[in-house]
């Protein structure tokens, strides 16, 4: 091989680069999204089988530190599932952690719930307290990626917008 033939295939190789680097970040995004979206799924699936089997209210709830809930709706940095059967909608002790995700999305994922409902509330029986709560996983473009929505029945579920929709604040 000669110097000319090497550097032919590397400019080759670099061309080629170029043209998929574009399709590598959409497909990089939705592996992101996907991961963040299952990862929100199991915990609230483990959140309602935790109510059912220890007959109390589960609750999951935003959290950066992973021992107390915050006031915001941003779930990006993390959240936190425990026990909380007093009503004051945090953890009493640390016995009443059941789980810890810090960060559980990348950081180039953000995860937000609608401005009403701060927290996901299982009863010993299945249901979701409150009102329905939809969660968006938007990317750092304030684009809208994916929908995770809890229903009063405590049915959680996906939705992708099928046109460019902007993330809600």
């Amino acid at each position: 091989m000669s110097l000319v033939e090497i550097l032919v295939g590397a400019f080759i190789l670099a061309t080629l680069a170029i043209v998929a680097l574009p399709s590598m970040e959409g497909l990089i995004e939705r592996q992101r999204t996907r991961a963040a979206t299952y990862a929100l799924l199991n915990n609230l699936a483990l959140a309602r089988l935790t109510a059912v089997s220890r007959r109390g209210i589960a609750a999951l709830c935003p959290s950066t530190d992973g021992t107390t809930c915050t006031r915001s709706s941003d779930w990006s940095n993390g959240w936190l599932l425990f026990l909380g059967c007093d009503g004051n909608r945090r953890p009493d002790t640390p016995d009443d952690i059941v789980r810890q995700d810090i960060p559980p999305a990348s950081r180039h994922i953000r995860v937000v719930s609608s401005a009403g409902r701060r927290q996901v509330r299982y009863l010993p029986d299945g249901r979701s307290a409150g009102s329905n709560l939809t969660i968006s996983l938007c990317n750092t473009k304030g684009r809208l990626l994916a929908r995770v929505i809890v229903n009063n029945a405590g049915r959680a579920r996906t939705a992708r917008p099928r046109t460019p929709t902007a993330c809600p604040r």
